[in-house]
């Protein structure tokens, strides 16, 4: 590590920066760049702001990292982020890991994705043990008749904010419409629809070579030099072994829970079941939670009968409340569904082994992906080829999370569903007389609290569980 490496924040460096078009440095040595227990305590503290989604997580970290602490540059700052972002899994907890990969190595990057997703596990197994307790009380169906509305607007906005960033084009809109009734119409697997559109997106960027153009963003970095400063390299190299070392382990780490599973417990499915299905589930969350969630959702519901229809959408209610990504609602579904299939274990004890193995195969691959992936970054980040197929897989998320709000909707307004089909279109329709008034109108309040007063998730959420309670109480809900 060279001396300007060395020296404080606060002490602005001239030789952080090389001169114009030269070559960025290599840190020489694998020290760490900052003491491990001072970084510890700052993702600590980190981890109990994330939130308000991935948006919300990443301002976090871009106030308490590069503005106040100055620990890494500006635009080193989103270029991993733009890295991050080409991965399946939360951004937001990757670029932890990465950001902790570059300050402290990979112990650095074990630390800060580690601590970012526990307060959101911990609180999480907590009130999916209280909802299972205490689910079929009047004052619990009366705060999830508010929650259930207040989501289905926040899913709503999520269309509309992914739709406003990625259809920048009409073919895009095509895709994204395409990728919709697809998925509602054709029931075509949520997988096959994510590597269609990125197929598509590369296709698409060979006749309009804007789809693969990054829009750059121009960002000021004004104060003293960072520790990391936007040219300097971390000093692992990438190499062929370095990658297959990582794979391996990270392979071995990842699948010996679920083989654990198998041969401790064979009184039950559900674990293995639950293993492998989140699995499959981490390699194809592009484009944020909501974009899996209804894939999720109708594989717990239909084919495992983890959850009935309407718990999905309570257990996002849930997950909204809590810090962390999103995603972590899957600590919610496989506790509900190991509890009620449990074998000859206690069924709390079943719900709490699920939700630490699902916790598990979930995040476990977004430390290989990016300790795998961390040395190519700076090659990556200008690939155009690639960022015409993230193109199209964002573009498409757009109709996936339409499918999620529609999913929601016919489960949450409605009382009941049939299904309808004609050749090879298939899809749920509601029973019109079973329509729910008090939910129509609560989710009628979410969306003006949204869109019109501009208010945020967990603000709106407090308001519909209170309006939702106040309902119950009348007898309404």
């Amino acid at each position: 590590m060279t001396e300007a490496d060395r020296r404080p924040p606060t002490a602005p460096s001239h030789e952080a920066h090389a001169p114009p078009g030269a070559q960025p440095a290599a840190h020489p040595t694998g020290g760490d760049v900052l003491p491990l227990a001072e970084a510890t305590r700052t993702w600590f503290s980190v981890s109990l702001q994330t939130f308000g989604g991935p948006a919300g997580q990443i301002a976090v970290m871009q106030h308490k990292l590069v503005d106040e602490k100055r620990w890494i540059g500006q635009q080193r700052f989103l270029h991993a982020l733009n890295y991050c972002m080409l991965l399946p899994g939360p951004e937001a907890q990757q670029l932890a890991i990465h950001i902790g990969w570059l300050l402290n190595g990979t112990l650095g990057g074990l630390i800060a994705g580690g601590l970012f997703v526990l307060p959101g596990l911990v609180a999480l197994l907590a009130l999916s043990a209280i909802y299972v307790g205490f689910g079929n009380t009047a004052f619990v169906t009366s705060l999830f008749a508010g929650l259930g509305p207040a989501v289905i607007a926040i899913v709503v906005q999520a269309v509309y904010r992914v739709a406003k960033r990625a259809l920048t084009h009409r073919a895009l809109v095509g895709l994204a419409v395409v990728s919709f009734l697809a998925l509602a119409l054709v029931g075509v697997p949520f997988p096959v629809v994510v590597l269609s559109a990125g197929l598509i997106g590369w296709l698409l960027s060979l006749w309009i070579p804007e789809i693969g153009h990054r829009k750059s963003q121009v960002t000021s970095d004004d104060g003293p030099a960072p520790l990391i400063s936007d040219e300097t390299l971390h000093h692992d190299l990438p190499s062929k072994r370095r990658s297959l070392t990582v794979l391996a382990v990270g392979l071995v780490v990842w699948f010996l829970p679920v083989l654990a599973a198998a041969v401790l417990i064979p009184s039950t499915s559900v674990f293995v079941d639950q293993g492998l299905f989140f699995s499959g589930a981490a390699l194809v969350t592009f484009g944020g939670a909501y974009a899996v969630l209804a894939y999720v959702a109708q594989q717990a519901v239909n084919v495992y009968h983890w959850l009935v229809p309407g718990e999905m959408v309570r257990g996002l209610a849930l997950a909204e409340t809590t810090p962390g990504p999103l995603i972590m609602v899957v600590v919610f579904v496989s506790f509900v569904g190991a509890y009620h299939q449990p074998g000859a274990l206690n069924p709390w004890a079943a719900g709490v082994l699920a939700g630490l193995l699902v916790t598990w195969v979930t995040f476990v691959p977004c430390f290989m992906f990016v300790f795998l992936g961390a040395p190519y970054v700076e090659r990556l980040r200008n690939n155009q080829r690639l960022s015409a197929a993230m193109t199209g897989i964002t573009a498409a998320v757009v109709g996936v999370i339409a499918n999620l709000a529609l999913f929601f909707a016919l489960h949450n307004l409605f009382g009941a569903t049939r299904e309808v089909q004609a050749g090879p279109l298939h899809t749920l329709v509601p029973v019109l007389s079973t329509w729910k008034p008090a939910e129509f109108a609560l989710t009628g309040v979410a969306l003006a609290a949204i869109f019109w007063r501009g208010w945020s998730t967990l603000r709106t959420l407090g308001l519909c569980a209170v309006l939702g309670l106040g309902l119950g109480l009348l007898g309404l809900t």
